[in-house]
């Protein structure tokens, strides 16, 4: 059965409201990080901000894998030891 072009419609306009808050969240995240970094105190032109964020994203993607894994790496044996530092 197919849906009239109305239900579609509302179903268009739900997505893009979830949608608008999902990116809302993921700005708010990525702003407080950024601040957190101390970018908020630099004079950059935003092409070139945005310019360093893609390489950025390009780099975390294309090593996701082995950043994933030398941090697991990095934390395990500090979580087998004691309160003081002995395993």
């Amino acid at each position: 059965m197919k849906k009239p072009s109305s239900k579609i419609r509302e179903e268009i306009a739900r997505l893009q409201e979830q949608l608008k808050q999902a990116e809302t969240r993921e700005a708010e995240r990525i702003g407080r990080l950024a601040l957190k970094a101390g970018l908020g105190d630099i004079e950059i032109e935003e092409r070139a901000l945005v310019a360093a964020f893609e390489e950025l994203g390009t780099r975390f993607r294309k090593g996701s894998g082995r950043a994933a894994r030398s941090a697991s790496a990095q934390v395990a044996p500090s979580a087998a030891q004691g309160p003081s530092g002995e395993a």
